[in-house]
């Protein structure tokens, strides 16, 4: 018996001092997932009886949201939520809205123009005979507005707002999606080769191409970071504008890899149908929060609330750190 002990001890120590196969020293980081909660638990300061498009944009003092199949653009008062009459600019308005130079422009995919909505006069006073790419995107600043004229060929085009005419092109990777400009950077993303590019506006030269995630789409610029919601693995990238390097990749889910991204009030915030908001934390870089239920697909901040589409005919206008705090 005790030579058998001897043994079983022995053995013991030789098992014990095999060292453990790569990868199996440490258990792999586990992350919680991002609570998910109900988005009609949400209490939104107002209900806009409108629905909120893609592309929809701040002025100093409202929200001017698109009506795509009708050709409309209508105000929405920042301080009391009330909503204008809808103006007309033309047939089939596309991509997004920019305000710039004392007007909405508003892209016209049906007209292949792009039409200026006076801030003041609320009607459309002009037009550039610009045909910006269906689905592209348009920015503004630096002097400048931005349209992307061609995806398949990556094609961006610099728009002088005195003439409405175009000025320039910049030619990026090819299937461009969406486009960005603030603090003196032009962001582009391109579908293929999964591409952001930083753009100097002020020569239309190329800075630096970064890889992000698979077939990016949407840009949002805040909270110290240029994000791309990538369509091809429904992660989230963060680049660092100073460095141009990517320091974080989120995953957020393939059921909101086709929605739209927004920036500002300390998150990051994704809406896309059925999931009407997912909160990033840019502190740590992870998912927090996830809100579903009905609604869904736009989003936006501005004055100081996060606006998300909540229906065919309704959009909630939502208290950022009351959204922060609700836990399920």
């Amino acid at each position: 018996m005790f030579r058998q002990t001897v043994l079983i001890l022995m053995v013991g120590v030789l098992v014990a001092a095999i060292p453990a196969r790569a990868g199996q020293d440490k258990p792999a980081p586990s992350h919680r997932p991002p609570d998910e909660i109900a988005f009609d638990r949400l209490t939104a300061d107002a209900v806009i009886p409108l629905a909120l498009e893609r592309g929809a944009v701040a002025s100093d003092d409202a929200v001017w949201m698109p009506a795509t199949a009708a050709g409309t653009v209508t105000r929405v008062d920042a301080k009391d939520n009330a909503t204008g009459s809808p103006i007309s600019a033309g047939s089939e308005s596309c991509a997004s809205l920019a305000v710039a130079f004392d007007s909405v422009w508003v892209p016209l995919c049906g007209d292949g123009t792009i039409a200026r909505v006076d801030l003041k006069e609320l009607k459309a006073t002009a037009t550039a005979a610009v045909k910006v790419a269906a689905d592209g995107r348009i920015a503004s600043g630096v002097g400048s507005v931005w349209a992307i004229t061609d995806r398949a060929k990556g094609v961006v085009s610099r728009i002088d707002p005195d003439t409405n005419m175009v000025i320039a092109e910049i030619y990026v990777a090819t299937g461009v999606a969406s486009i960005a400009l603030e603090d003196d950077a032009l962001w582009i993303t391109s579908e293929h080769g999964s591409r952001l590019t930083r753009v100097n506006p002020h020569n239309n030269q190329v800075v630096e191409p970064i890889e992000v995630g698979p077939r990016p789409g949407p840009i949002a610029v805040g909270e110290g970071a240029v994000w791309t919601l990538n369509r091809g693995d429904g992660t989230v990238t963060r680049v660092d504008p100073d460095t141009n390097k990517v320091v974080a990749t989120i995953k957020v889910g393939d059921d909101v890899a086709l929605g739209e991204l927004a920036a500002g009030e300390g998150s990051v915030w994704i809406s896309a149908p059925g999931v009407p908001l997912i909160r990033i934390d840019p502190r740590t870089n992870r998912a927090v929060q996830r809100f579903t239920g009905e609604g869904g697909g736009a989003v936006i901040v501005a004055h100081g609330s996060v606006w998300v589409a909540a229906g065919p005919r309704a959009t909630k206008r939502i208290d950022p750190l009351l959204a922060a705090a609700l836990r399920p």
